[in-house]
């Protein structure tokens, strides 16, 4: 007989956990879109989103998903027949790949699997190769979603710097802006992408285009630029209306507002990072004990504040999914093409989401939930999983 008749809880990595307050400013009449409060709020965005980016530039809003931004970044600094150094380490920078080239980008790829970080020694040296500069930028992830990996952003802009080469460097930050420390100025990031869905705790439909004036000045040759994606009237409109090439996202942009006032004026960017980094934490401490699931990334100075992806040998995965949804109410990732011995497999791999809006008792209780299907199925694990992870949270307060 099923426990389901409580509150439900999402924690999936993205859309993360949507904050009561955040769908209270949403649940409103439409505004005037011409003049007045909506105007105001809009303007209020700008200087908190950059804060969470950490960045003096320029910022623009789409109406759009992450691959929205993806296109919007390629659109507004590449020209057909561009070259463009990808760095694949899961999935996503192979569909930023395969999004240039379907623009008419030419893609070099270095491919460093499921399970391991971008290697900088090996962006030096393919930089280094391109002894006529026709690479004109270096794209990654800093969370890859599907295998959790976090890659060192600081360390690639050294790689790109070290080879003496003027390659732009983009980052796509959907999975970890607001979990994971980033500072786009400060780490010599030209472009940055992310989504309203995730660590910025807005109902998905916004994705977010950072800029610097490096990347403006390759805006001036692209040819793949249209009229929607443009970002030049979105970051410097004449009139409102241009921010968004027509309607605003009206609610959205309400719901945003709430989230940038919990994120940046209440809690504070330093905190939230420092929150994630204490919950993550809590994750690996507890997989570890069960000892029946493998964290996929080894290192834990390479692994995201924001998901953990766990690897289990045979479908232990796939039933605690099930069991977790369909009987307790928690909802966890599915893998996203990862292979567990060679083999794809739903039922291998399942991702933990703890980003955004997350506080201790609801990480407990979905790590609770989580050890509660491992005895309910008999599944083999060890004790002591909750105890670990709890005292994890617990050096957050005797160390700081």
């Amino acid at each position: 007989m099923s426990l389901n008749f409580g509150r439900e809880q999402l924690s999936i990595p993205g859309p993360s956990v949507m904050p009561d307050r955040v769908l209270a400013a949403m649940h409103r009449p439409s505004p005037n879109i011409y003049e007045g409060e909506l105007i105001d709020l809009t303007a209020s965005l700008f200087p908190d989103l950059k804060t969470v980016a950490q960045t003096k530039h320029f910022a623009t809003i789409y109406i759009s998903n992450g691959h929205g931004a993806w296109e919007a970044a390629i659109s507004n600094t590449c020209s057909k027949g561009d070259t463009i150094l990808v760095l694949v380490t899961g999935r996503f920078g192979q569909g930023w790949a395969d999004m240039a080239t379907q623009l008419g980008v030419k893609t070099k790829i270095l491919d460093f699997g499921d399970s391991a970080d971008a290697d900088p020694a090996a962006v030096t040296k393919a930089l280094e190769d391109d002894t006529d500069h026709t690479i004109k930028a270096v794209f990654t992830v800093q969370t890859d979603t599907a295998s959790s990996v976090q890659n060192d952003i600081p360390a690639l802009r050294g790689a790109i710097d070290a080879a003496n080469h003027p390659a732009l460097f983009f980052v796509d930050c959907i999975a970890s802006l607001g979990c994971d420390r980033f500072e786009m100025d400060a780490w010599g990031v030209d472009v940055m992408v992310t989504g309203c869905q995730k660590g910025l705790m807005t109902p998905a439909g916004m994705s977010f285009v950072f800029f610097n004036d490096k990347a403006d000045v390759a805006y001036q040759n692209a040819d793949l630029k249209t009229p929607y994606w443009d970002w030049h009237p979105r970051a410097n409109p004449e009139a409102y209306y241009q921010h968004f090439c027509g309607t605003a996202p009206t609610h959205h942009l309400y719901g945003l507002r709430e989230a940038l006032n919990i994120l940046v004026l209440e809690e504070g960017i330093e905190a939230a990072w420092a929150r994630h980094q204490t919950m993550s934490r809590a994750v690996w401490a507890a997989v570890e004990t069960w000892g029946c699931l493998e964290l996929n990334i080894k290192d834990p100075a390479k692994r995201s504040q924001a998901v953990t992806t766990v690897l289990s040998k045979n479908d232990e995965c796939g039933k605690l999914r099930h069991w977790c949804e369909h009987q307790a109410g928690l909802t966890l990732g599915i893998g996203l093409g990862l292979a567990v011995q060679g083999e794809k497999s739903w039922n291998n791999v399942m991702r933990i989401g703890h980003m955004g809006h997350l506080n201790p008792v609801m990480l407990m209780g979905a790590l609770g939930t989580i050890d509660a299907g491992l005895k309910a199925m008999k599944i083999p694990h060890g004790s002591g999983a909750l105890d670990a992870a709890s005292a994890e949270i617990a050096k957050h307060f005797t160390e700081s």
